[in-house]
């Protein structure tokens, strides 16, 4: 066990040597949270000389900049070395250098395994695909434009409400409920299996013909021991357990069914893509609100985009009320499709305070509303 200070000023001098090959940061410490959910460095050469790439990723789009050494390199390391971050993992060509943040400091794995230096460090810019278009897998499940723009966008999102690989558990169990056609599970699959992580994955949908034809693509794809399909409702398919969840347009209440089983198994990250939010609107359509908040609802199409706001944002406070730490964010760009909200959750057992639990009950109350997870999860109780 080091003190952290110290931890992290060898994990300095590393980031600063000349033979460094790539470093990343991500999770977060007990005593804040990131400004981003990962950073990682690595040497280029570019027309303008030797630089240090840093790729920022906040679940959306990656943010990149090319630092010189010196002064502005050292500048921008010290901002990152700031940050609460919970693990830096530091490649060198004499070895690897793991800082895990614990609450009495830092502990420090050191390999003198050398690494060895990639192959091409030219980039001007960062990997545009995290699954390479030439994968095997689009051969498989089919690859055009949208399609991969949509995996990519899904897997970035990913990447940041997971921590580091090495603060993931071995096997990693991932459920996709309501997985239809699978091609965002097998991405899934394919990611984190080429982080080097243990996965098992099961998807479940309720049409049987979606299991044989996912689970024909699991075999052609030699990742059937790993990767299987149940046909079931989401609320009773059997599955024993899941460290990450997956809803990814679920229609209507079928994400809120996906929500409650996730909890059900005290599963420690969640990611929800909402799809078709009928049941507030519907609510909202019958019985309108007094005053001048009827004015929200009186037209149909911004009833209904409303109802989209309200349905998103209970859910975020429910899963709070559950011990959740949640962002909604954008899933990918709206030209794609209006439905791009997508909710990212994990569990941090923090309950809300008093004061924060009434702001739902005030919500609710105001909108006399009865949000489908809130009875699902009274039932639980």
């Amino acid at each position: 066990m080091a003190a952290l200070p110290e931890a992290l000023a060898e994990v300095r001098e590393l980031l600063l040597a000349p033979d460094l090959i790539r470093a990343t940061a991500g999770g977060q410490r007990r005593d804040g949270t990131p400004s981003v959910a990962r950073a990682t460095l690595r040497p280029v050469t570019l027309k303008a000389g030797d630089r240090v790439q840093l790729v920022t990723e906040d679940g959306q789009r990656p943010t990149t900049v090319n630092l010189a050494p010196g002064a502005e390199l050292a500048g921008r390391i010290d901002e990152l070395l700031a940050e609460p971050f919970g693990s830096w993992t530091v490649e060198t060509a004499h070895g690897t250098v793991r800082l895990q943040a614990t609450k009495k400091g830092a502990v420090l794995h050191r390999s003198a395994a050398p690494v060895a230096a990639p192959a091409v460090t030219a980039h001007d810019r960062p990997r545009e695909h995290l699954i390479d278009p030439g994968d095997p897998l689009y051969a498989v499940i089919g690859g055009d434009a949208a399609k991969r723009r949509q995996v990519d966008a899904f897997l970035r999102a990913l990447d940041a409400t997971l921590p580091d690989p090495a603060q993931l558990p071995s096997p990693l169990h991932v459920v996709d409920l309501g997985c239809g056609n699978a091609y965002l599970t097998f991405a899934a699959y394919r990611h984190l299996s080429g982080l080097g992580l243990d996965v098992r994955l099961i998807g479940v949908d309720v049409r049987d013909d979606q299991r044989e034809r996912n689970t024909a693509i699991a075999r052609k794809l030699g990742w059937a021991d790993h990767v299987s399909f149940i046909a079931g409702t989401i609320a009773d398919a059997a599955v024993p357990q899941a460290d990450v969840v997956l809803a990814l347009h679920a229609c209507d209440t079928a994400t809120d069914d996906a929500l409650a089983r996730a909890l059900s198994w005290d599963a420690r990250w969640i990611l929800a893509a909402p799809c078709c939010h009928k049941d507030l609107s519907r609510q909202l359509r019958k019985h309108p609100p007094a005053g001048a908040a009827g004015l929200l609802t009186e037209h149909g199409i911004l009833r209904e985009r409303f109802a989209d706001v309200l349905t998103d944002t209970v859910r975020a406070a429910l899963l709070r009320e559950h011990g959740y730490a949640v962002e909604v964010v954008e899933f990918i760009d709206s030209a794609h499709t209006p439905r791009n909200a997508m909710i990212r959750a994990h569990r941090t057992g923090r309950r809300p305070s008093p004061a924060e639990a009434a702001e739902l009950a005030a919500l609710l109350s105001e909108w006399q509303v009865q949000p489908h997870l809130a009875a699902l999860l009274a039932v639980r109780e």
